[in-house]
């Protein structure tokens, strides 16, 4: 007759065996740890791969513009900017400020500039480059456009403080859409490459500044640097693609106007 003979674990035994377990779970924390570490690193070999500036690029491009094509206007002049850069699949591939000190930069313009970057990436192609200067007109309510910033709301989890750029720790998918200037499309031999986005002083100053900073970088559309410009309707006519006069807006080096007055409040 056949017996079947079970054998209990001894206490050694479980013990050895929990021990085992629990290098193993470490190991798997390890290496999803190291993954984890290293997503930003590989997010900007694959940036640098595409042709998209390295955050050292970036800033030293932010710091230049303000100096490159004439006055920018604004309150500021464009000296105290934030910047980012997201590649063709929207991740965030750099963000940086144009001053030593981050927070020195309006720190609401960091999550700006970042929504700007998702949005000329979002809306533009190959064959067409549009700012999102450009977006105002067409999102603005009676128009064709106007709940087109619900379809892609900003990530809250994107948010970093201004410490966190001198820590490199904010490298975030953040989405979002915003459709006033600062914000437009990047290419590299005629073909999209992603978005740039600036942010940090009046909306007309921050669009000088992001195209400035994308001609610095070598990075405009097939039809130039002026292709996707600003436009405003009290020097270039009505449009659908007009955008407002802001405070002290200069266009390219020439004074434009300023923003008009409220009445009756």
């Amino acid at each position: 007759m056949k017996t079947d003979i079970k054998f209990l674990p001894s206490k050694g035994f479980l013990k050895l065996n929990r021990n085992r377990l629990l290098l193993i779970v470490a190991g798997v924390v390890g290496i999803g740890a190291l993954i984890g570490a290293a997503e930003p690193a590989a997010r900007a070999l694959a940036a640098h791969a595409a042709g998209l500036p390295s955050t050292t690029q970036l800033q030293q491009a932010l710091i230049a513009a303000p100096a490159s094509g004439g006055e920018a206007g604004g309150l500021f002049h464009g000296t105290r900017m934030w910047a980012a850069v997201v590649d063709r699949e929207g991740n965030l591939t750099a963000i940086t400020a144009s001053t030593s000190d981050p927070t020195q930069v309006w720190p609401g313009s960091q999550s700006i500039a970042k929504a700007k970057a998702n949005t000329a990436n979002a809306f533009s192609l190959d064959s067409l480059a549009l700012s999102t200067a450009q977006l105002y007109t067409f999102t603005q309510p009676g128009h064709s456009l106007a709940s087109l910033g619900q379809a892609n709301p900003f990530d809250p989890n994107a948010l970093a403080s201004p410490f966190a750029l001198l820590r490199g720790d904010n490298q975030k998918l953040e989405g979002g859409m915003i459709f006033f200037g600062g914000g437009v499309p990047l290419y590299k031999n005629g073909k999209i490459i992603g978005g740039l986005g600036v942010s940090g002083d009046t909306s007309s100053c921050d669009h000088e500044i992001a195209k400035r900073v994308r001609d610095l970088l070598g990075l405009n559309p097939p039809g130039g640097a002026f292709v996707d410009d600003i436009s405003y309707s009290s020097v270039d006519g009505a449009s659908a693609f007009t955008h407002p006069l802001s405070l002290n807006t200069y266009r390219n080096g020439v004074f434009i106007g300023n923003e008009l007055p409220s009445s009756g409040y």
